[in-house]
């Protein structure tokens, strides 16, 4: 690059180089907290919740809670057959909760569990039969069965989908962690199953490797950011608590411009939300892993991805708001910090690239291969110790340019779904929060979200523009 077109593009430069210092430091600091955690300070934990847990003789029975929703009979008996396993290995006895929609599912599960050898231990089945009205109703339902059987503060909750392998040895993994008086939650490690090679598979894969680090640098804090659906555990007296039950059940926000916003998905995090702002503890176990069934929602990946990452991603902005709303000496800096990072980093991602753009139209082409050139390099990079991280060695090679898909797409996402908190949508039902909506009212709330977001992007461009020179 010559010197003239240096001197002329200044701005540009530092402005890229700017935005580039910050998020690779911020993934340095993920990172370096990560490997601390997972090397040093759970070791510690792990060995010092054991010993008080032997110490205080407490005895703590498990709950286990698991919803079933249009899941294929050979997923259904791989999952079931772990479940009554992990129950009859429980210490002090189980209670299994199967929350079903069919009736082909309960026959299914009672004849597994018959077949168990949690039909000749202390452990008892209830099999809750429902409606399909949604996965919140059914855990409300499910857990004030379990609170009817009043739970003590050394009991366990462990919540799992109906999709959700978990370990054998699961009980005896999480029982020690609620020892401490200050834990309200745990969540694990996560594995993928899906059978067809490609795109999607390497996709989630590449998730979950970048997933271990983000949570094994927020365990280092005790506080999570999410608590996943998939499986999580928590203290069963704290999980059948009526207003946290209702909050499951009953979750919205007061949007000044959307208005009222009821939650149809993202139970899980509501369920962290609720012990974040009541100032409880949440554990992460990087050692405990379990494996989901995952199938292709949509014919194509890219398809797939969009709807995956609209319903993640709105999740995950819906609650962040109010929990930027809490104070960081009751959370934690750190935890607050990654919570409002999830929004800044919608508009460094996107601003990367566009000032990369912006600089090569008008001052030399050249710059475009030279910041590719970059994101390649620092995607292999950052892929390999990813994989690295979680104990493989060697990954495909759709890895690095799956992961800059993931950064600048998912960037993108989240701007188009910040200015829509409404809408929302399940993967595998029809509830759809926006679909019903035809009144002028929400027509005109349409219209204002196409508008805030026409004037957001309209700012950034005049701000980028006039970074590289263009006004």
């Amino acid at each position: 690059m010559s010197k003239d077109l240096l001197g002329a593009a200044p701005a540009a430069i530092i402005g890229i180089g700017l935005l580039g210092t910050w998020r690779y430091t911020w993934g340095a600091i993920n990172f370096s907290r990560a490997f601390w955690f997972r090397t040093v300070a759970h070791p510690r934990r792990k060995a010092a919740a054991r010993a008080r847990f032997e110490r205080s003789g407490h005895l703590s029975h498990a709950y286990m809670l698991m919803t079933s929703y249009m899941i294929a009979p050979e997923t259904t008996i791989v999952v079931y057959r772990a479940l009554f396993q992990a129950a009859a290995q429980a210490r002090d006895g189980a209670t299994v909760v199967a929350s079903v929609v069919d009736g082909a599912d309960e026959r299914l599960i009672r004849q597994l569990f018959e077949a168990s050898p949690a039909a000749r231990a202390p452990v008892k089945l209830i099999i809750d039969r429902i409606p399909a009205t949604g996965k919140r109703d059914a855990l409300a339902r499910s857990l004030r069965i379990i609170a009817r059987h009043y739970p003590t503060q050394h009991d366990v909750l462990l919540i799992a989908d109906g999709d959700t392998t978990v370990p054998h040895d699961i009980i005896e993994e999480i029982v020690p962690v609620f020892s401490d008086p200050k834990i309200g939650a745990l969540t694990t490690d996560e594995a993928v199953a899906i059978p067809d090679q490609g795109l999607f598979r390497d996709w989630f894969e590449l998730r979950f490797d970048q997933r271990q680090i983000m949570m094994c640098s927020m365990g280092l804090s005790k506080r999570v950011l999410t608590l996943t659906g998939r499986m999580s555990a928590f203290r069963a007296s704290l999980a059948t608590n009526p207003d946290f039950i209702e909050q499951v059940q009953s979750d919205y926000i007061d949007h000044l411009r959307l208005g009222r916003v009821n939650f149809l998905t993202g139970d899980d995090k509501s369920t962290w939300f609720w012990l974040l702002k009541n100032g409880y503890q949440m554990a992460y176990l990087p050692d405990v892993r379990s494996q989901s069934a995952e199938t292709q929602p949509l014919p194509t990946f890219y398809a797939s991805a969009r709807v995956l990452t609209v319903r993640w991603f709105g999740n995950m902005l819906r609650t962040n708001g109010r929990a930027l709303k809490l104070s960081p000496l009751r959370i934690g800096f750190f935890t607050w910090w990654s919570i409002l990072d999830q929004r800044v980093s919608i508009w460094t991602t996107i601003a990367g690239p566009a000032l990369a753009l912006m600089a090569a139209l008008f001052y030399d082409v050249a710059l475009i291969a030279a910041y590719v050139a970059w994101i390649m390099l620092t995607r292999y990079i950052y892929v390999t110790l990813i994989t690295a991280f979680r104990g493989r060695l060697g990954f495909p090679i759709t890895f690095p340019f799956l992961l800059y898909f993931s950064q600048l797409y998912g960037a993108l996402i989240k701007s188009f779904v910040l200015f829509r908190l409404d809408r929302q949508k399940w993967t595998r039902q029809s509830t759809n929060a926006v679909a019903a909506r035809q009144t002028t009212g929400q027509r005109v709330i349409a219209a204002s979200s196409i508008y805030m977001t026409c004037l957001t992007f309209g700012w950034l461009l005049v701000g980028l523009l006039y970074l590289a020179g263009g006004l």
